[in-house]
C-alpha cells in the first residue's frame, strides 16, 4: 500500500496558517488530481485546497476548527486506490461512521450477529439501527448521534443526546433549518423523541433557575471568527471618534438619473458609491493623513501615495471588504463595473485573498440597508472610515418659498492618534462640498 501525505499548501503571500472549515470529501472517497478536498479559511478569504495526486482518502489529520500551519499534513491518501478498511480500534468512532456507507447494506445482519465486526455495527448505528445496550445491564437501547447524516445539530447537542441515550437520528429539530437544539433533546426525556415523519412540535420548556438549559452553543469559527478578531483588535488599538453631517444631494441625484440610461447601454449599474469614491479621493489630496497608517513598531506614520478604496459588503457569510485598487485612475463607469463584480464575488464566497488586501481607506454604505447614522469601526491598519446612509427628502424654506431637497447623511470615524477633531471636521466639510456640487467634482475626475 503506497501512502501519500497531503500537506497544507501556501495559500497566499504572507499567509502562514489557515483554519479548517470543512472537508469536501469523506474517508474512503476516491479523488483525482487537483480535486478540491477541503475548505480552509485564511484572513477573510475562504479557499478550496486541492489534492496534488489521485488516490483514496485514508485518514484525516485535521478536524473542523483546527488552525494549522502551512506544511502541516492535512490528510493521507492511499495511492493504490484501495478502499480504507480500518478497524474500530484504529479509527475514531466519528471517522468510522463517515466511512460506513459501503457497509450499510450489511447493517441488518450486523445488528443480529453479536460477533459482527465493529465498523458494520457503526454503520448500523448511523442508519438508525439498534446497536448497543447500556452498561447498567437494564437493556436500554443506546443510539449514538450520527456522525454524517442530514440531521443538523452541534457537537455539544450530539454529545448531550448520547449522554441522555436519545436517538437524535430520527428527530426533527425546532431550530433554524430544522436544527436539533439542546432544548429538543432535553424535551424528549420521558416523552419520546420526535420522529422525522411526525409534525414538528417545539418541546415543552421547563422554566427553571438553570437558564443554561435554554441556551444553544455553536463554535465561533470561519469568517465570523476572523471578523470578531479583527474588530476586537481595531477597537483595542485605535481610539475612535466620529463626526456626522448632512449633505444636499439633489444635484447628485439628478446627475445619477441622467447617467443611468447611458450606463445601462453598456450593461453597467451606476450607484452613488463611485461618486463618493471620487469625492473621497479629491478630499484626501487635501488631507493626506486620512490615506495613511501608523507603524506602531517603528513609531512612524506611513502616508500612502496611492488610492486603494475598500468598501464594506454584506454577505451571507459575514461582512467582507473588497478593495478597488488604484481607484484614482478609473472612471465612474469603470468603478461601477468593478463594484458590481467584487460585490458578486463577495456574496458567492469567491473573493481572492488579494482582492481584500491593501486598502488605504474604507467606505461603508449602510444606507443601502437603512439607517440615518452609525459609528463604524475602522479597518485596521487604516486610520479612517467613511459612512454613507440612506437618502431622504427634507422640506426647506429658500428665498421665502417652501422647497423639498434630497439629503444624505455622512459620518467620518477617525483614529485620534493621527487625526484631530478639527481636521476631521474640515475633511468632512470639504467632502460634503464636493458631493453637493458633482458638476465641479467631475472637472477634477481622471
Amino acid at each position: 500500500m503506497a501512502l501519500k501525505e497531503i500537506q497544507l499548501p501556501e495559500l497566499g503571500e504572507g499567509v502562514t496558517e489557515g483554519e479548517m472549515i470543512k472537508w469536501l470529501v469523506k474517508i474512503g472517497d476516491k479523488v483525482v488530481a487537483d480535486q478540491a478536498i477541503a475548505e480552509i479559511m485564511t484572513d477573510k478569504a475562504s479557499v478550496e485546497v486541492p489534492t496534488p495526486v489521485a488516490g483514496t482518502v485514508k485518514e484525516f489529520k485535521l478536524k473542523e476548527g483546527d488552525v494549522a500551519k502551512v506544511g502541516v499534513t492535512m490528510a493521507i491518501l492511499d495511492l493504490d486506490g484501495a478502499t480504507a478498511t480500518a478497524t474500530a480500534t484504529a479509527v475514531p468512532t466519528s471517522v468510522a461512521a463517515k466511512a460506513a456507507p459501503a457497509a450499510v447494506a450489511q447493517a441488518p445482519a450486523a445488528a443480529k450477529s453479536p460477533a459482527a465486526p465493529a465498523p458494520a455495527a457503526m454503520a448500523a448505528a448511523s442508519a438508525g439501527i439498534q446497536t448497543a445496550k447500556s452498561s447498567n445491564g437494564g437493556g436500554m437501547e443506546v443510539y449514538p448521534p450520527a456522525a454524517a447524516s442530514n440531521i443538523l445539530a452541534t457537537p455539544a447537542t450530539r454529545r448531550l443526546a448520547r449522554e441522555m441515550e436519545v436517538d437524535i437520528n430520527s428527530m426533527r429539530g425546532s431550530g433554524v433549518a430544522g436544527r436539533v437544539t439542546r432544548e429538543d433533546v432535553l424535551g424528549t426525556k420521558g416523552s419520546g423523541a420526535t420522529s422525522a415523519g411526525s409534525p414538528m412540535i417545539a418541546p415543552a420548556r421547563a422554566y427553571t433557575s438553570n437558564q443554561a438549559q435554554l441556551e444553544e452553543r455553536v463554535p465561533l469559527r470561519g469568517i465570523r471568527k476572523k471578523i470578531a478578531e479583527n474588530l476586537q483588535m481595531a477597537k483595542h488599538i485605535i481610539p475612535h471618534f466620529t463626526l456626522m453631517d448632512e449633505a444636499n444631494v439633489t444635484a447628485l441625484f439628478k446627475m445619477r438619473e441622467e447617467l443611468k440610461p447611458i450606463a445601462e447601454k453598456q450593461n453597467v449599474k451606476v450607484t452613488y458609491l463611485p461618486f463618493v469614491i471620487k469625492a473621497m479621493i479629491a478630499t484626501i489630496r487635501e488631507y493626506p493623513q486620512f490615506n495613511a497608517s501608523i507603524d506602531d513598531q517603528a513609531s512612524e506614520i506611513v502616508y500612502k501615495k496611492y488610492f486603494n478604496m475598500g468598501f464594506a459588503a454584506d454577505t451571507p457569510n459575514g461582512l467582507l471588504v473588497p478593495v478597488i485598487k488604484d481607484a484614482d485612475h478609473k472612471s465612474i463607469l469603470q468603478l461601477s463595473r468593478e463594484i458590481v463584480e467584487l460585490s458578486k464575488k463577495a456574496r458567492d464566497g469567491k473573493l481572492a485573498l488579494d482582492e481584500m488586501k491593501g486598502a488605504t481607506i474604507t467606505i461603508t454604505n449602510i444606507g443601502s440597508v437603512g439607517g440615518m447614522y452609525a459609528t463604524p469601526i475602522i479597518n485596521h491598519p487604516e486610520v479612517a472610515i467613511l459612512g454613507m446612509y440612506k437618502i431622504t427628502e427634507k422640506p426647506i424654506v429658500k428665498d421665502g418659498k417652501l422647497d423639498v431637497i434630497k439629503v444624505m447623511n455622512f459620518t467620518v470615524t477617525a483614529d485620534h492618534r493621527l487625526i484631530d477633531g478639527a481636521v476631521a471636521a474640515n475633511f468632512l466639510k470639504a467632502f460634503i462640498q464636493r458631493i453637493e456640487n458633482p458638476g465641479a467634482l467631475m472637472l477634477d475626475m481622471m
